[in-house]
């Protein structure tokens, strides 16, 4: 069966960039008669908290965008994840990074398209002497191979990254000890059976990783669609530490059929930003008709 997800990170409330991600998730699976898995991502214990979990639930009620299951929150998951974690080890894939943030941000360094920098190898060779004289605690670092991984997204077209060249050794253990996103989102999307992802396109370059991840660990791979990000006019993508046309202030404003109905507009389901439900999307809804750019949004929410 069809099988996508919403996997929000309880850290404040959703934006309207959230919204817009949840509604052609939900609308994908609606429209094809699959089912939608809700999932918190709260893996950071810095940012995310529980009030926000019971929030964010109360806001997709509000939007009328309903799930069939609620997967455990990742912060309880930590037993699957180190399960995973270890079938890398045994492979002889992981290996202790002792790198400090400032080494790894290093101005010289070079960067991912991301933003992220992409490690040198510099903990890759480490003799066992060598690592004992280290005292700083260590994350953990995958291997990555100088090897090609090519998808089609159903948005964004054929999309390729060299491992090696384009990301680098990546951690899948942080020195916190907190298993990191790329390992415990393959996890979760393989337990819960998860056969499409849709998400905002600023994961798209994730996306080889977890694909890797999947073959490494014997897990299917999920269809992918990365939709465009709601912008600023400047091109600044929303964000919730900017609180950004978050859900506490678009409720003051405006019904969930008229919110829904701008964000239908958005993505080219109607002509005009005119109320509707969204069940009253369901049948109309086409990945067709979604643009793949990313989508300036102040001059119809200013």
């Amino acid at each position: 069966m069809l099988t996508g997800r919403f996997a929000p990170s309880p850290s404040g409330r959703m934006h309207l960039g959230n919204v817009f991600s949840a509604l052609l998730a939900w609308l994908s699976v609606r429209s094809r008669g699959g089912r939608m898995i809700l999932r918190m991502e709260d893996l950071d214990p810095d940012r995310c908290r529980p009030e926000y979990m019971e929030t964010l639930r109360d806001d997709l009620d509000w939007l009328g965008l309903d799930w069939d299951a609620e997967q455990t929150p990742q912060s309880c998951r930590t037993d699957a994840y180190r399960a995973e974690f270890e079938k890398l080890s045994q492979l002889g894939l992981v290996y202790p990074c002792y790198c400090s943030r400032a080494e790894l941000h290093a101005a010289s360094a070079p960067h991912a398209s991301d933003g992220t920098a992409i490690y040198a190898g510099t903990c890759r060779n480490l003799t066992p002497e060598e690592r004992a004289q280290k005292t700083r605690r260590p994350a953990w670092r995958v291997r990555v191979p100088e090897e090609e991984i090519s998808f089609h997204d159903r948005l964004q077209g054929d999309y390729t990254e060299n491992l090696a060249r384009d990301c680098g050794d990546f951690i899948v253990r942080r020195s916190d000890g907190v298993y990191a996103y790329q390992l415990a989102v393959v996890t979760d999307d393989a337990e819960g059976g998860v056969t499409e992802v849709v998400r905002g396109r600023d994961l798209l370059s994730s996306t080889p990783r977890q694909i890797w991840l999947q073959r490494m660990l014997g897990f299917p791979e999920p269809e992918y669609c990365h939709v465009p990000l709601l912008v600023a006019p400047d091109g600044r993508r929303l964000s919730k530490r900017e609180r950004d046309l978050d859900l506490g202030a678009l409720r003051q404003l405006y019904t969930p059929e008229q919110l829904i109905g701008k964000l239908a507009a958005l993505a080219d389901l109607q002509p005009e930003a005119a109320p509707v439900r969204a069940w009253e999307l369901v049948s109309r809804f086409s990945w067709d008709c979604v643009p793949c750019d990313n989508i300036e949004i102040y001059s119809e929410f200013g």
